[in-house]
């Protein structure tokens, strides 16, 4: 579920860098209801999580301006949180979780506490959260003048304790293998890849590994909420961040005020996170199919076929000269997917994609280039995007068992890809190191409503590709009392931060005030990029 937007010129491992694609100060010292399936890990596991959010409702957070170089101006200010990296030891080792927050913008009667943020991943940062009032982002205004937007690295992530898997110049030098196998022996090679990738996780962060899951993130987000003074949260999880608040809705039922999750990563125990992937395979080549059409319609600005299938034959003439000779000597196929995939992913890529593709048929290899090839000399950035991708491969490894059998994923991978063939094997790629994992493999948690549970707003696009629309229906049956609303017809992965009313003003309502629709609602899509 990776949101790929922070990082999308880097490739990983041997394939494309793919997603597949993240307070009360009373009772803080009560520990929550536990999961029915918990067991005694999970109960001291509890405790450990009452222990550590007690302690931080004490401790508070020391606001400072924030270091000059995280980029984040004034009047956001910066603090840290300290957690136990393991809640069942919790007076054991500490980890120190960067937070970041700005003040409402309305009066002091206004304000109704703070709304903490995930934007996915695994392994995304939600430090810019609070940008979107400094930047006066208007989607944002109304819910700015009640709530101090609260953003955070997750552990592993960022300035919190960050993990690596392999030296960040290496993980982004291009070009890489074709992710798409061609022999046996091609195989073998993206298996001993994955391999040493899973290897490399061990050797550099073998001690975090054991404990970089969904629900210990979820447990460092009370912490949070108990070191904001709050005594319920108010939070808003977008792609993989709305896992968390499933988790979280599961685990702290009674921790919870008003929740939006946003593009709805399917929570039910055997999705997470094998079947996930697969899923998604098939949601991706929807998608890129719903852009291949766009392009089409709007030959007159890219020139690259009036039908979806002229479109395809440009994608297949590309890919195959790239395979041939990489382009500019860094562009090969797996590179361009990294590229590519983020037109199904969003939007607000339709147009940028589909200008560098027109531009390469119309002579300008150099637009492919500086688009899809890795900035070898951007090395801030590489070090961000090699820690994201080894976050969400320990997340994902760590909180579910695997398939160890290369038969099962060779026979799955290879049936997809022959339907969808646009992001299979670079998926499984991206993911296959969790077949070698070294660290134990948890079981989910069977999200569930628990004892004082509110009701929650869900919002989904119908043609969403990394989190397929069936996670939503999931998720609104799970928690009783939920409201869905489906955006019909469209598929950008993130639908609250787009401009459609039909969805703004229900947000707004629901965080506002805390009213949801009597039933659920299908709101009409947002507007089509234009050339």
């Amino acid at each position: 579920m990776r949101d790929i937007r922070a990082k999308k010129r880097n490739a990983t491992l041997g394939s494309a860098s793919v997603v597949a694609a993240a307070t009360l100060i009373a009772g803080a010292f009560a520990a929550p209801a536990a999961n029915a399936s918990a067991g005694h890990g999970q109960d001291r596991e509890a405790r450990g999580a009452a222990i550590a959010a007690a302690r931080a409702a004490q401790a508070g957070i020391d606001w400072q301006d924030c270091p000059a170089d995280w980029g984040l101006a004034k009047p956001i200010q910066c603090g840290w949180v300290s957690v136990p990296l393991d809640y069942a030891h919790p007076f054991g080792k500490q980890i120190k979780l960067a937070v970041d927050h700005i003040g409402n913008t309305g009066t002091k009667q206004e304000r109704q506490g703070a709304l903490v943020y995930n934007p996915g991943g695994p392994g995304g940062s939600g430090m810019r959260f609070p940008a979107r009032v400094t930047a006066k982002n208007p989607i944002w205004a109304n819910v700015a003048k009640a709530y101090d937007f609260v953003g955070f690295d997750p552990r592993g992530v960022g300035h919190s304790a960050p993990i690596s898997c392999v030296d960040p110049q290496e993980f982004v030098k291009a070009p890489k293998m074709d992710p798409v196998p061609d022999s046996e022996a091609d195989k073998l090679a993206q298996r001993k890849l994955a391999r040493e990738y899973a290897d490399g996780c061990f050797e550099r962060s073998g001690e975090m590994l054991p404990y970089m899951t969904t629900p210990n993130t979820v447990r460092d987000l009370d912490v949070i909420r108990a070191a904001l003074g709050e005594k319920k949260l108010n939070y808003l999880g977008v792609s993989y961040g709305t896992y968390i608040g499933a988790v979280y809705g599961t685990l702290f039922p009674d921790h919870l005020r008003r929740m939006v999750v946003d593009s709805v990563v399917n929570p039910a125990r055997q999705n997470i996170w094998y079947q996930a992937n697969l899923d998604q395979d098939v949601a991706f080549e929807g998608r890129w199919k719903d852009w291949e059409d766009w392009v089409a319609k709007n030959d007159a600005a890219f020139h690259l076929g009036t039908t979806r299938d002229a479109v395809q034959a440009k994608w297949l003439e590309l890919r195959a000269t790239a395979k041939k000779s990489p382009i500019g000597g860094v562009v090969g196929p797996a590179e361009l997917i990294s590229f590519f995939q983020s037109a199904p992913y969003y939007d607000s890529s339709w147009v940028p994609v589909a200008t560098v593709f027109g531009k390469y048929f119309a002579g300008d290899t150099q637009a492919l280039v500086d688009a899809a090839a890795p900035d070898m000399s951007d090395t801030a950035g590489n070090i961000s995007a090699e820690n994201g991708n080894a976050v969400y491969t320990a997340v994902e490894c760590a909180d579910a068992k695997w398939p160890t059998s290369w038969r099962k994923w060779d026979r799955d991978n290879t049936r997809l890809n022959q339907d969808y063939p646009f992001m299979t094997w670079a998926n499984a790629w991206m993911n296959l190191p969790c077949a070698t994992w070294h660290t134990k493999q948890q079981t989910p948690v069977n999200v569930k409503t628990g004892k004082g549970l509110p009701q929650v707003m869900i919002v989904q696009s119908t043609n969403d590709a990394a989190t397929p629309y069936a996670g939503a229906v999931e998720l609104h049956k799970r928690f009783q009392g939920s409201r869905l609303i489906t955006e019909q017809g469209a598929g950008s992965h993130g639908v609250t931060g787009l401009v459609n009313s039909c969805i703004n003003t229900r947000v707004d309502a629901y965080l506002l005030t805390g009213r949801l629709d009597a039933a659920d609602v299908t709101c009409g899509p947002h507007a089509t990029p234009k050339p």
